[in-house]
């Protein structure tokens, strides 16, 4: 089996992008790519990536956004189409400069919702085979934006800063204030792309923590609702923004069970 070097960078458009890669390479098995949330990198998914390939046989790629962790920054402010510019643009810079074939998209919040914009265009197919959503977003709430000013008020004048600083180093401000001014500017209250969803036709598993306060079941029953293809939910009760964290088992089980569907993973 030829296995990749567990850390290292991809070149894309021009950018040094940070990753690390687990279990097998892409010519031997299909690949979970891992996107992280709007204040997240590689390195906040933990040792979840590598348990969750090791369970299936997959391969693993985890990597940071421009300006998140140690890829290279980027201006701001953020235009406020960041997440369509990241599905639509540099994510399918980033899994052919990875040399993906065969991939299932696993996004959390931000994540999530880039997971969707990239998966509703021609281009993602047929290397793209399913996704795997954490508390996506579909369309900006109330709840979402008043949580996202607390997180503001943390960052100014309480620890946050520097609990992100041990992530993201030199990016802290970047990765912060990119994702935070993006969704309070009051032109963000429109965003919306339940559009995209009928192009989504790979299945779709949706994994929700019943408590998140960053999102409600609107978002889950949105989804359900207009994909165009197969979508099962996994609630989590007892369970906020982050289900591969806060209820880890439950949420690594869903996605094992989920991924095990697929042939080309039930054979290995």
């Amino acid at each position: 089996m030829v296995m990749r070097p567990p850390t290292g960078t991809i070149l894309a458009d021009g950018r040094r992008i940070e990753c690390a890669w687990h279990g097998p390479g892409p010519d031997e098995a299909p690949t979970l790519v891992f996107l992280h949330d709007g204040i997240g990198c590689a390195a906040t998914w933990r040792d979840f990536p590598e348990a969750l390939a090791r369970g299936t046989g997959c391969g693993a790629l985890v990597y940071s956004r421009a300006g998140y962790g140690g890829s290279d920054p980027v201006p701001l402010p953020r235009p406020l189409t960041y997440m369509h510019d990241e599905g639509f643009l540099a994510l399918p810079g980033i899994l052919d400069a990875a040399g993906i074939r065969s991939a299932f998209l696993v996004g959390h919040s931000d994540g999530g919702s880039i997971a969707i914009l990239h998966a509703s265009t021609p281009r993602a197919l047929p290397r793209v085979r399913g996704l795997l959503l954490e508390a996506p977003h579909v369309f900006c709430e109330e709840i979402t934006v008043r949580s996202i000013e607390q997180a503001r008020e943390e960052y100014l004048d309480g620890g946050l800063r520097e609990r992100l600083m041990r992530y993201h180093g030199g990016n802290v401000d970047c990765a912060f204030w990119g994702w935070n001014r993006a969704w309070l500017d009051p032109g963000f209250r429109a965003w919306n792309i339940e559009e995209y969803l009928p192009a989504v036709r790979v299945p779709v598993l949706v994994v929700q923590g019943a408590d998140d306060p960053y999102g409600t079941l609107r978002q889950v029953e949105s989804i359900e609702g207009r994909c165009g293809g197969t979508v099962r939910r996994r609630l989590l009760s007892a369970c906020g923004h982050t289900p591969h964290r806060e209820r880890r088992e439950p949420t690594l089980s869903a996605m094992t069970a989920f991924l095990r569907e697929f042939p080309e993973i039930r054979s290995k």
